[in-house]
């Protein structure tokens, strides 16, 4: 990660976890929910085929229902500073890939929903064997305001329990790829 980089993503984890604190009405006057939670696995694939599709452009291809729409770069594209919006039950959360190092094995992205929650999720990949990958995922979701601590510590089981589902996700896009019949979205 350039020096850059390391600066807008510390920019944002901190000013994400400053409107974590504040509330509203400038002062924390109630408990409000923080959870972390992380979940592993592994790809039946090397990560170099592995490392790209947890790029927010690349993930398009795996995720069903994952659709996000570009601010920053456009055309779209992977890269760390990318700023994207998704839409999530009636809210518009915006994202920054905070990190997004290949080669390295390490994604990262922060997001917010105004007056919501916040969310870092970073992710983690390494050789497993001659032929496999190890992915770590770890969630750290903030409420922003106390109406919504429940809905923030019931994400944070969903996030704990989605290993299974990611790797099966991945290791069929990659297997439909490998005969010829990438999966578009």
């Amino acid at each position: 990660m350039s020096a850059g980089h390391l600066v807008l993503a510390l920019g944002v984890v901190g000013a994400l976890a400053l409107a974590a604190k504040i509330p509203h009405s400038g002062k924390v006057t109630e408990s409000l929910a923080h959870v972390r939670n992380s979940f592993e696995f592994t790809v039946h694939a090397p990560q170099n085929l592995v490392a790209p599709l947890f790029g927010a452009h690349r993930e398009r291809v795996w995720a069903e229902g994952w659709d996000p729409q570009f601010i920053y770069p456009q055309p779209a594209e992977d890269r760390p500073g990318a700023v994207f919006t998704i839409n999530h039950g009636g809210h518009t959360s915006t994202w920054i890939t905070t990190a997004l190092d290949l080669e390295r094995g390490q994604v990262q992205y922060a997001y917010f929903i105004p007056g919501a929650m916040t969310t870092l999720i970073d992710i983690h990949l390494s050789p497993a064997g001659a032929s496999g990958t190890h992915v770590e995922v770890v969630y750290e979701r903030t409420a922003l305001s106390s109406e919504v601590n429940d809905h923030v510590t019931k994400m944070g089981e969903q996030d704990r329990n989605s290993a299974d589902h990611w790797q099966k996700a991945i290791e069929k896009y990659l297997v439909n790829e490998k005969d010829g019949q990438e999966i578009k979205r």
